[in-house]
């Protein structure tokens, strides 16, 4: 569809819209082979169109597997159900060396940004679902 210029006509809401006064990360794997597990996770948030508004869906995905580490449900778009699954994933998989994301405001808060500098994992943020449209895409 994409390709196409094909694009569903009804409402949906922008997920990935960054807050000004957050830091923005560097990309920091445009040239960077992934050959194991845990090298980079990265995480997005997609929605689910309920009947009267939408409920958010945050995954943190092993990019070497593909394997969804952890996930989360939520009715807002504040940044805690994200905390909530990063911390789920780094208790049951450990760390990655890399964490990639969008530049959403949810993964450029304090709070989100912060588990990751205690971890001492690097940051990684692209432009709107280029992991998405680059890494995934080239796999399957």
């Amino acid at each position: 569809m994409k390709r196409m210029g094909i694009e569903a006509i009804y409402r949906r809401p922008n997920t990935s819209k960054p807050a000004p006064e957050h830091k923005i990360y560097p990309y920091l794997l445009r040239d960077v082979e992934v050959l194991r597990p845990s090298q980079v996770w990265a995480i997005d948030i997609s929605y689910i169109p309920m009947a009267k508004g939408f409920t958010y869906l945050v995954a943190i995905i092993d990019w070497y597997s593909c394997k969804v580490l952890s996930w989360r449900l939520s009715i807002t778009m504040e940044a805690t159900f994200c905390i909530e699954a990063l911390e789920d994933a780094l208790a049951k998989y450990g760390k990655p060396e890399i964490f990639n994301s969008d530049q959403g405001s949810q993964f450029t808060s304090i709070d989100f940004t912060d588990v990751l500098k205690r971890e001492k994992i690097k940051i990684s943020m692209d432009g709107k679902g280029a992991w998405r449209d680059n890494v995934f895409i080239e796999r399957f």
